[in-house]
């Protein structure tokens, strides 16, 4: 249940059966509770409706680029940092060397790179002699098999300590990483582009309404501690 209307439903009740059983301290906590839950109730309310004459209200619609302005920056200032990204890159577990190659590799068509080496011999002093045996059909049947040796070979190197040196020193550069940046910058700025001021207005409203309802609840409570307190102390 709602413990907004919960909290404003009892500090109504208390007020009206303060009024009309002539029970002046039941009707001054009634009275502050009520005025206590439901300025805050309206506090809550403001920050996510505009409430015509009320200036102010409607601030997080209303300011909806500056938060997405926000969120960019935080992104970029507090998670992808030069140091966070160069930190990620020489972390052996997350970076360079945790990058596996060989789905990448093995989906590489290597066909070009056979028919250069095809070209070679060709062009070579063995160019003649792969005449006399049939010319460069001669050497089809080997396509397939340089192929997969080939991938089986481009794997195992790029899992060799001194590759996976080499790839992280070369990813460390300041360039490379100012380009990473770059692009996980234009990733979010994306990203925040499909957000609408309605959106944005119902994730907050997601994360926090729970835990603003205890504003108004406590806005009720500590009202009544005040109306109670008046009230004795008018009756002294």
């Amino acid at each position: 249940m709602n413990k907004s209307v919960i909290t404003n439903t009892l500090a109504l009740i208390l007020t009206l059966a303060g009024h009309f059983l002539s029970q002046p301290i039941l009707f001054s906590i009634g009275l502050f509770a009520l005025s206590g839950a439901v300025t805050n109730w309206l506090a809550i309310h403001m920050l996510f409706e505009k409430v015509p004459g009320l200036y102010g209200s409607g601030v997080i619609p209303a300011r909806f680029e500056d938060f997405k302005l926000g969120i960019r920056q935080l992104m970029m200032e507090q998670f992808f940092t030069k140091e966070n990204i160069d930190r990620f890159l020489s972390d052996d577990k997350g970076g360079a060397t945790g990058i596996d190659l060989a789905p990448v590799i093995k989906k590489v068509d290597l066909n070009p790179a056979f028919d250069g080496l095809v070209e070679v011999i060709e062009n070579s002093s063995f160019g003649g002699m792969l005449a006399m045996v049939g010319g460069s059909e001669a050497l089809q049947p080997m396509r397939e098999p340089f192929i997969e040796k080939m991938k089986i070979s481009v794997v195992e190197i790029t899992q060799t300590d001194d590759f996976h040196q080499n790839l992280r020193e070369s990813l460390e550069g300041d360039t490379n990483i100012a380009h990473m940046q770059e692009k996980v910058s234009d990733i979010i700025e994306q990203r925040l582009n499909e957000l609408t001021p309605q959106l944005v207005k119902e994730i907050i409203q997601t994360m926090i309404r729970k835990h603003l309802g205890w504003l108004v609840v406590w806005g009720g409570v500590f009202g009544g501690i005040i109306g109670f307190i008046a009230a004795i102390t008018g009756t002294m």
